[in-house]
């Protein structure tokens, strides 16, 4: 999986654009095949640390989930999971498939908005993750933090 052609117009590194940081406590979710050791590399080439803190379940401890979703129900119910079990200032990102990827899925990014704030939860960001997933960062509401 080649991250860097996912940029398009932003040199910007997609660990950067994320909020990845070394050390991090992570959770992916669905990822695309090979895309958490495209990560890997680029935390080596950015940080000359190739170790990704992932994690099998959201806890706690855990400070960025990455969710990879196709269909509005899944998103629903994830999304309900996750705002149970992370800690406040956790960050959520949801990736979907952009339109021009000719993916089946039933998202667009207003979907995710409808069902993310009735949970608290804001967005604050988006990017594009490569050339297929769109990415919408999420964080709780400030108030409910």
């Amino acid at each position: 999986m080649d991250l860097n052609q996912a940029n398009g117009y932003s040199a910007t590194p997609l660990l950067k654009k994320l909020g990845i940081k070394p050390g991090m406590q992570l959770l992916f979710l669905q990822p695309p095949a090979d895309y958490c050791a495209a990560l890997a590399a680029q935390q080596m080439a950015l940080y000359q640390d190739p170790t990704l803190h992932c994690q099998n379940v959201a806890d706690g401890s855990t400070e960025l989930v990455q969710l990879f979703v196709t269909e509005r129900t899944q998103l629903s119910s994830l999304l309900l999971q996750l705002r149970t079990s992370l800690k406040p200032n956790a960050v959520i990102w949801v990736s979907w498939p952009k339109q021009a990827a000719k993916q089946h899925t039933d998202i667009r990014e207003n979907d995710i908005r409808n069902i993310a704030l009735p949970l608290g939860l804001v967005d604050i960001k988006v990017c594009a993750v490569d050339a297929t997933w769109s990415g919408l960062k999420l964080m709780l509401r400030r108030e409910l933090r």
